[in-house]
């Protein structure tokens, strides 16, 4: 993250002035799994970053293309309870795709696949994992802060018969929601779906409102959620779209509870910030 979006430190920089983004960077690693739960998320200053056409650290981590492969390189400490992660991740792109999606209607805001189906290697020596399957990347990109142009959203992605869906929900601020329905072929083509309804899922124990796409007669459910906290939520979901069953990772973001004082003071627990 080049100007991190969640980073209660960011905010504060812009309620006082333009703020450098780049003096607010970080690599968010999140493992889950028995014996190897871990959460990184430290954000570090301008000094700490460096880029290249092919290259981006952050600190002790980079992420590099490295021909047709992705190599991240993994060296952080986990929050809250401090413990090493190190390792290397090496993602290699089925097809790679281009079309980019403005989310509102200035276009401050921008989304795009760039690997909606790939393979990847996971090879970690803290703690010590080592696994390979499938895989995604995306990006994220804007002009001005998350909480200025949006209320919320619900995001999906899953990977079945060659393909990736991602289903993306937005509740705008001022220009009505947007809802994307998309299916990525191998070679990261796009095609628009008709989706159903948004079904409602059960809420969080913060009651943070989770919903989600699937057929009428197929009412989603949740597997698992994976991060529970007052503005954000991670899960796993089994729907249905088109008939086809589907077992997707699943996103539900608040961003009018996370500008609220409260929910800012308690971010830094989850995210330090480097003094170095």
């Amino acid at each position: 993250m080049l100007g991190s979006v969640f980073s209660p430190y960011y905010a504060r920089a812009r309620r006082r002035g333009p703020a450098d983004p780049l003096d607010h960077a970080a690599l968010n690693v999140a493992l889950y799994g028995e014996g190897a739960r871990r959460w990184t998320l430290t954000e570090r200053r301008r000094h700490a970053v460096s880029r290249s056409a092919t290259r981006l650290a952050i600190g002790p981590s980079s992420l590099a293309w490295e021909g047709e492969e992705l190599v991240v390189r993994i060296a952080e400490v986990a929050v809250p309870l401090p413990r090493r992660v190190c390792g290397e991740l090496r993602l290699r792109p089925a097809g790679i795709a281009t079309q980019e999606f403005s989310l509102d209607a200035e276009g401050h805001h921008r989304w795009g696949a760039i690997a909606p189906g790939a393979r990847i290697e996971v090879n970690l020596e803290r703690p010590a994992v080592r696994w390979s399957g499938t895989a995604y990347l995306d990006s994220n990109s804007g002009d001005r802060a998350l909480e200025t142009d949006f209320k919320s959203w619900h995001w999906s992605r899953s990977a079945s018969s060659g393909a990736t869906t991602v289903l993306y929900d937005l509740e705008r601020r001022t220009a009505g929601p947007l809802g994307l329905a998309l299916r990525y072929d191998s070679s990261g083509a796009v095609t628009p779906l008709e989706a159903p309804a948004l079904i409602r899922l059960p809420g969080t124990r913060w009651r943070l409102a989770r919903a989600a796409r699937s057929d009428p007669e197929f009412p989603a459910t949740l597997r698992e959620t994976l991060e529970d906290t007052p503005f954000y939520a991670r899960s796993v979901i089994r729907h249905r779209l088109g008939g086809e069953e589907l077992v997707s990772m699943h996103e539900s973001l608040s961003l009018e509870r996370f500008d609220t004082a409260w929910v800012q003071s308690m971010i830094p627990f989850r995210m330090p910030r480097s003094p170095w």
